[in-house]
């Protein structure tokens, strides 16, 4: 633009000024709202379920999401989209895929096409390539062909998003539920791998192109959890002492191990065509009531980083906030741990969270018949990290709470072999019967030690157990801030160690 007079130039300065000024209000605004989770991502305004189309390329984390730009609660989907370089701090960006004619987005993936097996490439440009379900509910009745699997590719880092003129690539063989394709390179066989939920199982198709898609097997008909249907699956390995471990990733709605939705597992072989499991028991990546449709990032090696939607179908679309409804947790790392015979998941705060550590303090030998954490360290104001150790597997639990009455309380049953998260009092419960409510978790580890870490945000508590054998995510909705802090035992025990980590807001750089 010409420009043709300092009035003029005093004008742009004047409004550039002015849309700063305004978007760092927004800013504040928004991060400031009550129970706004100030370390976990959460849209600036509106609806977000799945996490969607996770991939890192040239040192950025996308992180892409089931999205209703047009009000609070779930309605037309798009993929919203928010980067990172540190998994911690996110960048919103523009909404990445809108609905077209052949359906609004649903869950997926995406992949980057190193190789430029799809052909999207051009001029030395690496393409990433989205894999997602095309769901369109305009067909008429009785049609149950409405799910179909669909791709895109982006040439500028995952700025704007062209979708494919061949689009479905995978049409639905007439079943109602066909959908969540999460893709991923499967070296040995020189191919693209996807598992998507079809129904009550998960089929797995392969490609060469990300356009050509061959079936090639069905698991699970009869093996897990099945209380509600399966969606948002994933499938990758792991390393543990030279072997290879494949896990597959199933969540379920209804169904979960305290009601709801949740994401099960399974651990075992996959030789490119067929996943055959260890053992056909059901386990939970988190037995909490809120992570559900978790799926992990493509293309990080073989460190597999996981995230999950903080909420539950039971009462998502209802709980107290108006602005926005919902955040991810905390970014997971993965780990295959042995106990006894068995191969399990466990999981762990990313390492990155230390990029938002302020104080620490550290309690060693600590007798905890009713231990005031608060008076040692001061009223708990804002996020924090709690990292607790014990000699010894003894009754325990962690009560956050404030003046109001309002408490939630962490800790492990000795007499029952469970950890637990209770929200029965936890402030805002009325909206919804099931929430109000006492969930437990298995004891995994054979140790006659206890290793707790809780992640604390302003409406959420991350429980990792025993190095992750054991994890639970509960939301919560106090009236006031919690800002008291005790842990009480009637076994009035020892701790070894407690280690307090105040985390400073992600909204504040």
């Amino acid at each position: 633009m010409k420009i043709r007079n300092s009035a003029t130039v005093v004008c742009i300065i004047t409004m550039q000024l002015f849309m700063g000024h305004l978007l760092a209000q927004t800013k504040r605004n928004f991060m400031n709202e009550q129970h706004r989770p100030q370390i976990h991502f959460s849209p600036a305004a509106h609806w977000m379920n799945d996490p969607n189309g996770m991939v890192f390329y040239k040192g950025v984390y996308h992180l892409f999401f089931q999205h209703n730009p047009g009000a609070s609660i779930w309605g037309p989907m798009h993929w919203g989209h928010a980067t990172s370089k540190d998994l911690i701090h996110w960048q919103e960006q523009p909404i990445a895929l809108y609905p077209d004619s052949l359906g609004t987005i649903f869950s997926g993936s995406a992949v980057a096409d190193i190789h430029n097996t799809s052909g999207f490439g051009r001029d030395g440009k690496v393409p990433l390539v989205a894999i997602f379900t095309h769901h369109n509910d305009h067909l008429g009745a009785g049609r149950n062909d409405f799910q179909n699997q669909s791709i895109a590719y982006s040439l500028d880092e995952g700025k704007s998003w062209t979708k494919y003129s061949g689009n479905p690539v995978l049409k639905n063989p007439g079943i109602k539920d066909f959908r969540d394709p999460k893709v991923m390179w499967h070296e040995a066989g020189k191919k693209w791998v996807m598992t998507l939920a079809t129904k009550d199982h998960i089929t797995f198709y392969s490609s060469k192109n990300l356009k050509s898609w061959q079936k090639e097997s069905e698991f699970g008909a009869a093996i897990g959890a099945h209380g509600g249907v399966w969606e948002c699956p994933d499938l990758f390995s792991l390393p543990y002492q030279g072997k290879t471990i494949w896990v597959l990733l199933v969540s379920i709605n209804p169904g979960g191990p305290n009601g709801g939705s949740a994401t099960q597992y399974f651990t075992g072989n996959f030789d490119g065509k067929t996943f055959t499991p260890f053992e056909t028991d059901t386990r939970w990546i988190d037995y909490g009531a809120d992570n559900y449709a978790g799926i992990t990032w493509s293309n990080t090696g073989s460190r597999k980083i996981f995230i999950g939607w903080m909420n539950n179908w039971q009462y998502a679309n209802i709980v107290p906030t108006e602005q926005w409804r919902s955040a991810n947790t905390i970014p997971r790392d993965l780990a295959i741990k042995k106990v006894g015979d068995h191969y399990y998941l466990a999981s762990q705060p990313v390492k990155e969270l230390s990029v938002i550590k302020e104080k620490t303090k550290v309690f060693e030998n600590i007798a905890i018949g009713n231990y005031d954490l608060g008076k040692s360290i001061g009223s708990l104001n804002g996020a924090a990290r709690i990292d607790i150790i014990a000699n010894q597997s003894e009754s325990f639990s962690f009560t956050l709470s404030n003046a109001a009455g309002e408490q939630v309380i962490a800790g492990y049953d000795k007499a029952i072999n469970q950890y637990y998260i209770d929200r029965s009092k936890s402030g805002k419960i009325d909206f919804e019967k099931g929430f109000a409510a006492k969930h437990t978790a298995p004891r995994l580890s054979p140790k006659n030690i206890t290793q707790l870490t809780l992640v604390i945000d302003d409406a959420s508590i991350e429980l990792f157990a025993d190095d992750g054998l054991t994890v639970m995510t509960e939301i919560f909705f106090p009236n006031k801030p919690y800002d008291q802090m005790h842990i009480q035992s009637a076994s009035n025990f020892l701790l070894k160690k407690i280690v307090y980590t105040e985390l400073k807001s992600i909204w504040h750089k």
